[in-house]
């Protein structure tokens, strides 16, 4: 059905809510008056629109220019929509694929054609640049159903590109041929410039937009239709039309192992899992043989070297030995566990992806026959496709019923015509009119054996019968000739009697004649979610400067901490009572003076800590014993009470019997006590939270501070 656009009015453009009337102009063509009452034909009130800035009030008849403005942006995204990004449900094309093959049927003649020339014919469809045509030429030819490829089409595995297009060649296949084109059943439409006509859709009598997958990006808009196999549509469409259910998942050329249990038939909030297949070569080498869809051999080489320079995995190199099979060699160090990388590479590199289906299609609506777009379930779009064939198999049947049944009435007349020598009749006529009249009277005592009554058209074309076609009349032959046809309306009209079943046939001599070959490459199975934390290594070593504050990894020059993943958080506790927690990094700032560095826990850290600080406000010494509790990255927690506080001795123990039960303390000499010397009983200090204050050791300011788990008496 034609696309119906958006009228547009010169008299009164549509305006949005708050633009106000338009200025109405009068019959006569002179302009209307600016001023409310003022002499002139016609004239109406002018509306008051909201001041602008500087409080000058504009009128429409001012910015002759706003009324071409109040639409643009709709329009803009009305065609993005329609016409360059969302595919048809009718033939699952877009329009510049479907003037491909228009331009390809309209040339095709057995032979490869170039396919420079194949773009410069199209451009009389779609004026918007070889470019466009060329690269959506070359994507129909790489999947290979509807167009033949001749030459270098690049190598959607590897990534390569295609040649120049006056290089390689393209031509119609016959599974294009069979579903796509007949001239009596297609509703056509005027070319761009209106030199030409194009088919507003092709009469496709197959679901080609799951067959080849869709992806395309609008205004406030996107589809992304993922690739199904060819012979699970076919079984799927006789399903369909025996009443049975049926369910139908994506089939990707570059194979892989799918999870489609969130799959959510191809709408939107769906999500699929795929991962590549990876199977162990021996102890140090794994080889890839199959790439998830979207990916190519490049990218994922490329995802495997990133995750190796940090240290997600370890490998010695990688081997690309792609052509037309994937085979990607990852070579491991020695001592590697094979199956422990599988799983690194399916975490930390392209080897899985997340694909987020939302099939989008444009829909004729049923009442006003506008196209729109829509967002459809797979199982929808397969059941309207397969409904549309069936109309277009049924209309097919009734073109082809009404030919034979107008050459049934010609061969008739015909052998009425020589077999009666009516053509006799017409030696003596001196006038057209009295040949006409001649022919009619001679048929007369034959129209009871006609079906239908005879035309002047009949009977004029009577008239064309040549001496040499009369002479050679053989009528055995035509009496075979009528058997043949009287045969063929017999079969056409218990075709339109069995409708259903001459649709589910269809379907079966397609996956007869084009299914070999197309097994399914995609595997399904359930993915479990791997823990990144599961699986990394602690292959880094994490080295701190204290005197600076920074953490790092692998600084031999710097103080060793312990082994570590790049995955892993760092704590580290400051002079100054401050407290951190950061992702590991190559050089990451803690805050100066680092005290204690250590690798935080993932499921949090349990340790006990014994602290005894110097106030900086009142000056005196507290101890505490704490928890640390939950933490965020980067944030600066205090464990003091006052900015410019110090701590004098922490300590961290693993477990709370562990922690120190007294603590030996020594005063600074200038502070003035008299005792310089004290024992701090630490078993009155309770574990509290990491903002607790503490209880008071000392008003005097502390030297140094020591444990010492004597009893105290």
């Amino acid at each position: 059905m034609p696309k119906k656009k958006p009228s547009k009015s010169t008299d009164q453009p549509e305006l949005p809510l708050d633009a106000g009337v338009p200025i109405q102009q009068p019959e006569d063509g002179s302009q209307a008056s600016k001023v409310a009452g003022s002499p002139g034909p016609a004239a109406t009130p002018v509306p008051e629109h909201p001041p602008r800035r500087g409080g000058k009030k504009v009128q429409d008849e001012e910015a002759p220019l706003a009324t071409s403005y109040r639409t643009w942006f709709l329009e803009y995204a009305s065609y993005v929509i329609l016409d360059r990004a969302v595919p048809h449900i009718d033939d699952g094309l877009k329009p510049v694929q479907r003037r491909i093959l228009h331009t390809l049927w309209e040339m095709d003649d057995g032979r490869f054609h170039k396919v420079a020339n194949v773009v410069g014919a199209c451009m009389r469809f779609h004026p918007h640049g070889d470019a466009s045509i060329g690269a959506a030429l070359v994507g129909i030819g790489q999947r290979g159903f509807l167009i033949e490829p001749q030459g270098n089409y690049g190598n959607t595995l590897t990534g390569d590109e295609a040649a120049a297009p006056r290089y390689i060649e393209a031509r119609l296949t016959a599974f294009a041929r069979e579903v796509l084109f007949n001239p009596k059943t297609t509703t056509w439409q005027l070319s761009y410039d209106g030199r030409a006509k194009e088919p507003v859709t092709l009469p496709a009598k197959f679901p080609l937009v799951l067959l080849d997958g869709a992806e395309g990006i609008a205004v406030g808009l996107s589809t992304k239709i993922l690739p199904h196999n060819f012979n699970d549509l076919c079984r799927a469409a006789v399903n369909h039309l025996q009443g049975k259910t049926f369910r139908i998942y994506p089939d990707f050329p570059t194979g892989g192992i799918a999870d489609f249990s969130e799959y959510n038939d191809g709408e939107r909030g769906g999500k699929v899992k795929i991962r590549a297949r990876i199977e162990a070569r021996g102890k140090n080498v794994l080889a890839i043989t199959e790439l998830p869809f979207g990916t190519t051999t490049e990218s994922l080489i490329e995802s495997i070297l990133a995750a190796n320079a940090k240290g997600k995995i370890k490998i010695r190199h990688v081997d690309d030995n792609t052509a037309d099979a994937v085979e990607i060699l990852v070579h491991l160090p020695q001592g590697s566990d094979p199956e422990q990388v599988i799983q690194q590479l399916y975490v930390f590199t392209g080897c899985q992806q997340n694909l987020s289906p939302a099939a989008c299609v444009i829909v004729a609506d049923e009442k006003t026959g506008d196209d729109k777009p829509e967002f459809l379930g797979v199982r929808e779009i397969l059941k309207r496709s397969v409904e549309k064939t069936r109309a277009l198999l049924k209309r097919e049947l009734e073109i082809r019923l009404a030919e034979l049944e107008q050459q049934w009435h010609w061969d008739s007349l015909d052998r009425i015509f020589i077999e009666e020598r009516i053509y006799r009749r017409i030696e003596k006529s001196k006038t057209w009119e009295n040949v006409l009249a001649e022919i009619r009277e001679g048929l007369q005592p034959f129209l009871k054996q006609l079906r239908r009554a005879v035309t002047d058209d009949d009977i004029t074309r009577l008239t064309d019968i040549r001496i040499k076609r009369i002479s050679a009349y053989n009528r055995f032959q035509a009496d075979e000739a009528m058997k043949k046809i009287e045969a063929e309306m017999k079969d056409v009209k218990h075709h339109l009697k069995n409708l259903t079943d001459y649709a589910i046939k269809w379907f079966e001599t397609l996956a007869e004649k084009y299914g070999k070959g197309h097994k399914r490459r995609t595997s399904y199975d359930e993915i479990e979610q791997i823990s990144a934390a599961e699986v990394v290594s602690a292959n880094q070593r994490l080295y701190v400067n204290r005197g600076e504050g920074f953490i790092g990894l692998n600084w031999r020059q710097h103080e060793f901490v312990q082994e570590c993943t790049i995955l892993d958080s760092v704590l580290c506790i400051m002079a100054d009572g401050s407290l951190k927690v950061a992702k590991v990094g190559d050089k990451v700032f803690m805050g100066r003076d680092i005290l204690h560095c250590a690798v935080f826990p993932k499921d949090g850290d349990t340790a006990f800590y014994t602290m005894v600080y110097q106030d900086k406000e009142n000056g005196k010494a507290f101890a505490k014993k704490f928890q640390i509790g939950g933490l965020s990255r980067d944030k600066l927690y205090p464990l003091v009470k006052s900015e410019g506080s110090k701590v004098v001795y922490l300590e961290v123990s693993k477990t709370e019997k562990e922690m120190p039960k007294a603590l030996h303390v020594s005063l600074d000499g200038r502070s003035g006590a008299r005792i310089r010397e004290l024992d701090f009983d630490l078993a009155n200090v309770p574990v509290s939270t990491r903002s607790a204050k503490g209880l008071t050791v000392t008003k005097w300011t502390v030297k140094e501070v020591k444990r010492t788990d004597l009893a105290l008496g």
